[in-house]
């Protein structure tokens, strides 16, 4: 099949569907210039002292905060960082009636900010930090413009809530996640490359014939999609009307 013939297909599928169901990665926000970690250019392909996966670890982060925060001020925050083509179709496609949820591993909250009001942040968001010791909400800008470690005004230490490394995702997005795409009529997964469990498994709750993978590369679970298309996902979706 063309890459024409699958922007066709995909496009039908869409027109055909109202039960619409979005599970994304990494790959959603690359073009809007956020880093992966996986891809050639990714964070795991930068030098550091030590690799990403261990700074972004929970023990790390208990162990040695002040260069866990020195990363994470580096690497994690974007904050000149805008919505993409296909952040701002998924959102219109949300507000058309046809997309019932967004599923995604991005922790900038750039779908929010293209307009999708139903998004679950399975690895949390950037955008909020609590105090561990009094629970005071902080916004991002607690930990952007802290040059030691963010303190609370009542002297505790400021927690992004972002899923690290060792802890476990929230049970409750999760069983929201499993319903909306056990439920779905239309399935399309973008940006992620299905290597990163729990989250991976949750294609496997897909009970629909309308499986459609994006992602530049291919992933372990091409051979199970009914459509796969090896392309930037904002590219895609900016071919898709409505």
């Amino acid at each position: 099949m063309s890459a024409q013939d699958t922007i066709a297909q995909l496009q039908q599928w869409i027109a055909q569907s109202d039960n619409i169901v979005f599970f994304g990665g990494a790959g959603v926000s690359t073009e809007s210039g956020i880093k992966d970690f996986r891809s050639v250019d990714g964070l795991y392909h930068e030098k550091y002292a030590e690799d990403p996966e261990t700074i972004l670890s929970h023990s790390y982060f208990t162990r040695r905060p002040r260069d866990f925060f020195t990363f994470y001020r580096d690497k994690m925050l974007c904050p000149d960082a805008r919505p993409n083509a296909a952040h701002r179709k998924l959102a219109q496609l949300e507000q058309a009636g046809k997309l019932k949820a967004v599923i995604t591993q991005n922790i900038d909250g750039l779908h929010q900010m293209a307009g999708s009001r139903k998004v679950l942040e399975l690895h949390g968001s950037v955008l909020r930090n609590y105090c561990m010791d009094c629970g005071a909400f902080h916004g991002v800008e607690a930990i952007a413009q802290s040059s030691d470690l963010p303190r609370c005004s009542c002297g505790g230490l400021i927690k992004p809530d972002v899923v690290l490394y060792e802890e476990g995702l929230d049970e409750t997005t999760m069983y929201q996640a499993v319903n909306y795409i056990r439920n779905a009529d239309l399935l399309i997964i973008g940006g992620t490359s299905l290597v990163v469990y729990p989250a991976a498994g949750l294609i496997n709750y897909y009970r629909g014939n309308k499986l459609v993978l994006i992602n530049l590369q291919s992933t372990p679970y091409d051979r199970y999609a009914d459509l796969v298309i090896h392309e930037k996902i904002g590219q895609v979706m900016d071919q898709i009307w409505l």
